[in-house]
């Protein structure tokens, strides 16, 4: 065995250093012939190199989230003196999220935003099918802070105020935990608010024929009635191709009907295209029942999944469509 101070070109006939090092671990393990197994595991890994990509590029969403954070806390320490004498303390952090958030948006996923005038100048129900996750309403909410200086709350679901560390982001953003009194609250004091009925289960169990995943839910449409203000239907394109799910696998659904957290794989990250799409408000109706809102505001938006989404949806497609120099016609 070659000693730790010996050379690897050290004798007749000098050695690589990468010899060398295959020869010292052959003798420390005793394994005859190793390179041929560390061959087959370089070959490995590289068959496998792309597969653990789109497991980890989703990762890059949270670590945005966490940057967020960051930024927030570093804006409230430099900016400590302001809190005692402005009541606009946190409109500079929001704008610098929103520039962040927007920035990605574009280069990320070249995101397209259309429709804004059918958003109303008062308050109003934004009511949006869930992708796996919830990048491009924040790149919606991001872009129309920029566009229309209009800020968007939005309801979440219960698990992501147990996040740690999320707090002061939520708090922020006034990210909402959804019961009716608040929402309707928040409506009636003029504020735009944005729900996908679907919540989790829809961003977990929903596939690339992008179905609707609602359940017997209508208590948006409650809240829109209570608090007599329009339902503005919203969607995605190819908001599945970027991030997708292994819903379809029947333990995680059982998992997570069991615990309630959203326990499912993903994959992808993938840069494709996305353009978000406003329709047509549903105006209140005094004398409409939750149910039949509920039916009305579903069909609406289905309206705009068939209108602007090729089913089933398809990864390449999203991805070539960034070359694209115009959309699709609306």
């Amino acid at each position: 065995m070659i000693g730790g101070n010996e050379s690897c070109t050290a004798g007749p006939i000098p050695m690589s250093y990468l010899t060398c090092l295959t020869y010292i671990l052959g003798e420390w393990t005793g394994v005859e012939h190793i390179e041929d197994y560390l061959s087959y595991a370089v070959y490995l890994l590289w068959m496998l190199f792309p597969l653990a990509v789109v497991f980890l590029l989703p990762g890059v969403i949270v670590i945005l989230f966490y940057v967020s954070i960051l930024l927030l806390h570093i804006y409230k320490r430099k900016n400590e003196l302001k809190e005692a004498y402005s009541n606009d303390f946190w409109d500079g952090a929001k704008q610098m999220l929103a520039t962040l958030w927007d920035g990605h948006g574009r280069i990320w996923h070249g995101y397209e935003l259309h429709g804004t005038e059918n958003i109303p100048e008062g308050p109003g129900l934004i009511v949006f099918y869930h992708g796996a996750t919830p990048a491009d309403c924040v790149y919606f909410m991001a872009r129309l802070l920029i566009q229309r200086k209009r800020y968007c709350h939005v309801v979440a679901d219960h698990f992501v105020f147990r996040l740690p560390g999320f707090k002061i982001l939520l708090d922020v953003h006034g990210v909402m935990h959804g019961p009716k009194e608040e929402c309707v609250t928040a409506l009636k004091k003029g504020h735009l608010i944005a729900i996908a009925p679907g919540g989790v289960r829809e961003a977990l169990f929903s596939d690339e024929m992008y179905t609707i995943i609602w359940g017997n839910r209508k208590g948006f449409a409650q809240v829109a009635i209570d608090a007599k203000v329009p339902i503005i239907p919203m969607f995605t394109q190819n908001v599945r191709e970027g991030i997708r799910t292994l819903g379809g696998i029947k333990i995680f659904r059982s998992l997570y009907e069991r615990i309630r957290l959203p326990v499912v794989p993903m994959y992808g990250g993938f840069p494709v295209k996305l353009r978000t799409f406003i329709g047509e408000p549903i105006p209140y109706e005094p004398n409409i029942t939750a149910e039949e809102l509920t039916a009305k505001t579903k069909a609406a938006l289905q309206a705009l999944i068939e209108k602007h989404q090729k089913i089933p949806g398809n990864i390449f497609r999203a991805l070539m469509e960034r070359f694209q120099t115009q959309k699709k016609e609306d």
